[in-house]
C-alpha cells in the first residue's frame, strides 16, 4: 500500500504520488483532448482539456489509491451526438487515454536511456522509472474490455453494429466483473507479462 510508504520511506512515498498524479493527469487530458478535437465541446466547457492534475484527480479514486493500491481519476465526460461517426469516435476517445500513457512511457524510457548521467542519479532514475512503469499500469489496466474501463469502449467501436449492441448490453455487470478480478488479483496475472515485456521493451528490464 502507498500510505505505508509514508511511515516506511517518506521520499518514496512521495516518487510514488508523482508518478501516479502524471500518469492519471495525461491520461483524462487525453480523452478530453480528443474528445474536443473529435468536435465535443463537452470536456473543454467543464475545463477537463488541461494537464492540470486538480481538474483529473477523484478524491474517492485517489484515497483508495493511496489506501488499498488501486483507485481512479474524474471520468471525462462527452457526448456522442457530436461526433460525425458516433461509433468510431467514442472508441477513439476511450483509446486516447490508454495511448497516452504509453507515449508518456515510452518518452521517459528513453530519457532514462539516452541520458546516462540521469540514469546514474538514483533519485531522478527513481522517479523516471516509476513515471514509466505507472503509465504502463494504467494503459494496460484501462485496456482490459470491462466496463467502466476504456478498454470496453475500444471494443464496442470495432465491432459490426449488431455485435456492439449486444456487447453494449454487458455494460452493467462490469463493475462487479472488475470487482472480482481485482479482488482474486486476476488483474495482477493479466498485467504482469504485459508490464514485464513491455519493460524490457523499452530496455528497463523486468519488474
Amino acid at each position: 500500500m502507498l500510505i505505508s510508504l509514508l511511515f516506511q520511506n517518506p521520499l518514496a512515498f512521495v516518487f510514488l504520488t508523482i508518478a501516479l498524479i502524471i500518469s492519471i493527469s495525461f491520461h483524462e487530458a487525453a480523452h478530453a483532448f480528443m474528445a474536443t478535437k473529435l468536435g465535443d465541446p463537452t470536456a473543454r466547457a467543464l475545463g477537463r482539456a488541461t494537464l492540470n492534475p486538480a481538474k483529473h484527480l477523484d478524491p474517492i479514486g485517489t484515497l483508495l489509491l493511496l489506501v488499498a493500491g488501486f483507485g481512479w481519476g474524474r471520468p471525462v465526460p462527452f457526448d456522442p451526438s457530436y461526433f460525425k461517426n458516433p461509433k468510431r469516435d467514442t472508441a477513439l476517445v476511450s483509446f486516447a487515454g490508454p495511448a497516452s500513457n504509453f507515449l508518456l512511457a515510452t518518452i521517459f524510457a528513453l530519457l532514462l536511456q539516452v541520458l546516462p548521467s540521469v540514469r546514474g542519479a538514483g533519485l531522478i532514475s527513481t522517479l523516471l522509472y516509476l513515471i514509466v512503469f505507472y503509465n504502463l499500469v494504467l494503459g494496460f489496466f484501462n485496456l482490459i474490455p470491462i466496463h467502466p474501463l476504456d478498454g470496453f469502449k475500444v471494443v464496442y467501436g470495432l465491432l459490426p453494429y449488431d455485435l456492439a449492441v449486444q456487447w453494449m448490453q454487458m455494460a452493467p455487470y462490469g463493475v462487479w466483473i472488475l470487482m472480482i478480478l481485482i479482488l482474486t488479483r486476476a488483474t495482477s496475472g493479466i498485467l504482469q507479462p504485459l508490464l514485464n515485456f513491455s519493460l524490457q521493451l523499452l530496455g528497463l528490464g523486468k519488474f
